[in-house]
């Protein structure tokens, strides 16, 4: 039982980081991105109206409203986009 855990918990890792650089190219639901391994010249390709809100060695946070925004990152050398900044599923208490 737990082997069969063990081995899924990879295939569940793939399928979250999927679904989540999904909904990075179909929708503009997110006000920022996380980019993950940035290509070298990355942040000298970034489109008008997008700024660095944070980075570290591996990746670089951007914040901005642009249309297009995970298509852009990807098209500047984000190797891996991901969502930030969305609220979750659950709504926030007291209507927040």
């Amino acid at each position: 039982m737990i082997t069969s855990l063990l081995k899924a918990l990879p295939l569940v890792a793939l399928g979250w980081l999927g679904t989540l650089s999904l909904v990075m190219l179909v929708t503009d639901e997110a006000p920022g991105a996380v980019v993950l391994f940035p290509a070298d010249g990355f942040v000298s390709a970034l489109p008008e109206g997008l700024g660095i809100a944070g980075a570290g060695p591996f990746w670089i946070a951007v914040r901005g409203e642009v249309p297009g925004m995970g298509r852009a990152l990807y098209a500047a050398g984000g190797r891996l986009v991901l969502p930030a900044g969305l609220p979750g599923c659950l709504p926030l208490p007291g209507g927040a």
